[in-house]
């Protein structure tokens, strides 16, 4: 029996006149969306339209919610109260699921975005705030969380399901987080590129930092940005890649 992975992809972030990726060509190939909420991309037609294609596709759907930070795309710092922050992630999660039903669909994951999830990754107190709102939005949601952060911890500390990621697009510090955008080598440019990444990772059972330094960890998901010029075809070379390589492409639900 081939072994089941997920292709996952950040969605549904243009915005009024604002247009960000190709989502129609996307959701033709991932198995997971990852919806913008309003906060930092998206809004309520984008979000109606999105969740449209994904139902024709037969895409699950999850909430990418983040930030209030249009400006800045949600990767801005922001240090917000914890009763703050909690409310305005059960708000988007709230308001995708609502769009959601609508159409006949459900949301089935949440995974944060930007700056949100990075601060969360790595800072327990957070991560445990993220947590309680997915719980407190739906305790039946799924918390898809990069592999080795807090978020994982929170995540299964709250009673949720839990699954875990790397992304295809980014390199990775020797601590397994993220090498920050504001330094070179931060993403992995070119569809072939991605995919040598994401199978040399996958064939070592470990995330392998931008020094060579290898972290065991057990990758259920893989994400590609969708707002990066190259993001479509990086996700075809990632899905005919691993289905060479022998893998199933699964929604998360199925994952879960």
């Amino acid at each position: 029996m081939s072994e089941r992975i997920n292709l996952n992809a950040d969605l549904g972030e243009s915005f009024g006149a604002w247009r960000m990726g190709d989502d129609a060509a996307m959701l033709e190939v991932v198995k997971s969306a990852n919806v913008a909420c309003g906060f930092h991309a998206g809004d309520p037609l984008v979000m109606r339209q999105t969740v449209a294609t994904a139902k024709r596709c037969g895409v699950s759907l999850g909430a990418h919610p983040g930030f209030p930070d249009l400006q800045g795309f949600g990767r801005r710092r922001m240090d917000l109260p914890a009763a703050e922050l909690e409310a305005m992630l059960i708000y988007q999660i709230g308001a995708l699921a609502g769009i959601a039903r609508a159409d006949g669909m459900t949301v089935t994951h949440v995974k944060p975005h930007g700056a949100l999830n990075n601060m969360a990754c790595a800072d327990a107190k957070l991560a445990a705030t993220v947590a309680r709102a997915v719980r407190a939005a739906d305790p039946d949601l799924i918390l898809l969380a990069p592999v080795l952060s807090q978020l994982v911890i929170a995540g299964r500390e709250a009673g949720l399901r839990v699954v875990e990621e790397v992304f295809a697009d980014r390199a990775y510090l020797d601590d397994g987080n993220l090498v920050p955008r504001s330094q070179p080598g931060a993403m992995v440019h070119g569809a072939d590129a991605c995919l040598r990444h994401v199978l040399a990772m996958l064939e070592a059972g470990a995330l392998i930092s931008i020094n060579g330094k290898r972290l065991p960890v057990k990758a259920q998901s893989i994400c590609v940005h969708g707002d990066d010029a190259e993001a479509v075809a990086t996700a075809r070379a990632l899905r005919d890649g691993l289905q060479r390589a022998g893998y199933e492409l699964v929604s998360i639900p199925e994952l879960a």
